[in-house]
């Protein structure tokens, strides 16, 4: 029996591009160790089923299920059948924070839960196929046009039965809610960071780009995405040296440097942290067959 392909980031795979929206209706692969990304994550399963181990749960989804969840937490695909076809799209957190949901549903994806809703139908399928024709077009206004008609469908949750995995813990409040004023101020924020991030900056040159105090600005981020301001951009750095860590020629060092950090230590214990292992193990990791 062939050997399964498997899903290994790249230089235009979403890893490293933290700033682009990408839609996608194709046959999921396999992943062989987590990965992570600086976008929320919809996956409409159109046939088939794939099984995720997430930060902290594990999910099974079959067809006519649909999730959304915080890809800036290690998750992998680690399981599907042989049919499985998904759709769905990576969304820039700019794009997240115009989703009119529930604070408490927007709270706890950003901590790490997963939205599951089964209540889909035939329209899905033949929508999430047409948004990724239209994102793929090469023209802007349809692009645009399924970005929009996908951010209205996942406002839909809303109003149809739908589950949080895991269960609340007893003891966890619902986030905050935000009015538009603080959301665009944080869209602003998302926006610099999204093409600055390879450059040094600080919390005072990201709040100014908000037109914001700093302090408001760290309070406003961490309390709508759970995250520091700084650990955000490491974040984003941390997604494209993944990307870059998968070339055969990848040097740690230069990595580093071309990431953004400062230093190999820095960019050794922020790797550490997310991913669980050193940059040099998971470089070796990729290379394996």
């Amino acid at each position: 029996m062939p050997e399964r392909p498997f899903y290994q980031p790249g230089a235009s795979s979403v890893e490293g591009l933290p700033l682009m929206l990408q839609m996608f209706y194709n046959h999921p692969l396999v992943m062989l160790k987590p990965h992570w990304h600086a976008q929320v994550e919809v996956n409409f399963i159109v046939q088939g089923r794939v099984h995720y181990r997430m930060a902290e749960h594990e999910i099974s989804l079959s067809a006519g299920e649909m999730c959304l969840f915080w890809g800036g937490l290690p998750h992998q695909m680690d399981d599907l059948s042989d049919d499985a076809i998904y759709a769905g799209a990576h969304l820039p957190l700019v794009h997240f924070f115009r989703l009119h949901l529930p604070a408490d549903i927007r709270h706890r994806l950003m901590t790490g839960a997963t939205l599951v809703t089964n209540a889909t139908d035939q329209s899905d399928n033949d929508n999430f196929k047409r948004w990724n024709e239209y994102a793929r077009s090469g023209d802007p206004a349809r692009a645009e046009h399924a970005v929009n008609e996908l951010l209205l469908r996942l406002e839909r949750v809303r109003f149809e039965p739908y589950r949080l995995v895991p269960e609340r813990v007893a003891g966890q409040g619902a986030g905050n809610a935000f009015d538009q004023q603080s959301s665009r101020n944080v869209g602003r924020m998302c926006d610099f960071i999204a093409e600055n991030f390879l450059y040094d900056i600080d919390c005072v040159t990201i709040a100014a780009a908000a037109d914001i105090h700093p302090k408001y600005a760290m309070s406003l981020f961490k309390k709508s995405t759970g995250m520091t301001l700084n650990e955000y951009v490491n974040l984003l750095r941390l997604s494209y040296a993944q990307a870059l860590l998968m070339h055969e020629d990848a040097n740690v060092l230069r990595v580093a440097m071309d990431s953004g950090f400062g230093s190999l230590s820095a960019f050794n214990k922020s790797f550490r942290k997310l991913a669980g292992m050193s940059p040099s193990d998971f470089r070796r990791a990729g290379g394996a067959r």
